[in-house]
């Protein structure tokens, strides 16, 4: 019998579940406070057994007495996590590893048929193809491409996979090599082996943690280093790749194209910041509001695993995913 518990969840995204909380877990007291005014919303996470959240102000941390928190995303960034008692348990959830590999996937094929050039094309009434304009580019396919990875975790793992199914040639480098490596990997090396990876990529995909070591981790000197005409698919933090480095890749036509989903700074409500917008503006970009990974399974997933560790919690089990 699992003993019911007081939970408040805060995260307007995982709210939209309410129904599927409520099913999962039943017995528990829930209180979905995402869209209350701060004051109300502060009493309610005070009082809280257990917390679901993806922002967690220090003001918060200080006054919560949740012995579980529950982060409904895998990064703790946006959390003050050193305003919690010591006694907390603080549990992360991922599940979106498919939805950015197939984003990934999608934008590679998007950068290499042009689609967001031909079909601005059409709309003002062009039609350019090899029938009408023999100068028009040809695209090629993924067996034709060496894709490399940077940073090969669950996300480069799957995507590797996924790509390389397909046919395409895929390189890595993280930061230790595995024991066992990717069936579809031709070789999977060290940072150091980085230089290597540039220089063999036709589309280089960013997906390594954000830290001290990795910001500022692609600048001039590796974008240069990279084939004439590659694709850059960015799907890690912003910050891993240099903006002005970037801009001027793209303005040179060094670089065939970009795939942005993560960004240098935060929108304020719905406005995109004005690097985000300009950089949406370039004819070489694809741009995306950080939602690779906002899949209804993602979502599904993480809510079903966040009931199994309330659950668990309220049972002295074992919490998955606890840091």
């Amino acid at each position: 019998m699992v003993a019911p518990l007081r939970v408040v969840v805060t995260d307007p995204i995982v709210a939209r579940f309410e129904p599927l909380f409520r099913s999962l877990s039943p017995h528990h007291d829930w209180h979905f406070a995402a869209s209350m005014a701060p004051a109300p919303q502060l009493e309610l996470i005070a009082e809280a057994d257990v917390l679901v959240c993806a922002r967690l102000s220090a003001e918060q941390a200080a006054a919560t007495r949740a012995g579980l928190v529950h982060v409904t995303g895998s990064g703790t960034d946006r959390l003050a996590l050193d305003r919690l008692s010591s006694g907390t348990t603080v549990a992360r959830t991922a599940h979106h590893e498919r939805a950015i590999a197939e984003h990934i996937l999608m934008v590679i094929l998007a950068a290499q048929r042009r689609l967001l050039e031909v079909t601005a094309q059409l709309r003002a009434g062009s039609w350019q193809t090899l029938a009408t304009d023999p100068q028009t580019p040809l695209h090629r396919t993924l067996a034709e491409l060496t894709i490399g990875f940077v940073g090969l975790g669950a996300i480069g793992t799957q995507a590797l996979e996924l790509c390389g199914s397909l046919g395409a040639r895929c390189v890595a480098v993280r930061r230790t090599v595995p024991e066992e490596l990717p069936p579809r990997a031709a070789w999977v090396g060290t940072m150091d082996a980085l230089p290597r990876l540039l220089s063999e990529a036709d589309v280089l995909v960013l997906c390594v943690p954000l830290t001290d070591e990795t910001t500022g981790l692609i600048g001039s000197e590796q974008l240069a280093a990279l084939r004439p005409g590659a694709v850059l698919v960015n799907v890690a933090r912003g910050p891993v790749l240099d903006l002005a480095a970037l801009h001027e890749a793209l303005d040179s036509g060094r670089l065939g194209a970009a795939a942005l989903d993560v960004w240098w700074q935060a929108p304020e409500g719905m406005q995109a910041p004005e690097d985000t917008r300009r950089l949406a503006n370039h004819p070489r970009v694809i741009a995306t509001p950080h939602y690779s990974g906002h899949s209804n399974d993602t979502f599904t997933r993480r809510v079903q695993e966040i009931c199994a560790n309330i659950d668990g919690y309220a049972n002295c089990l074992p919490v998955r995913n606890a840091d």
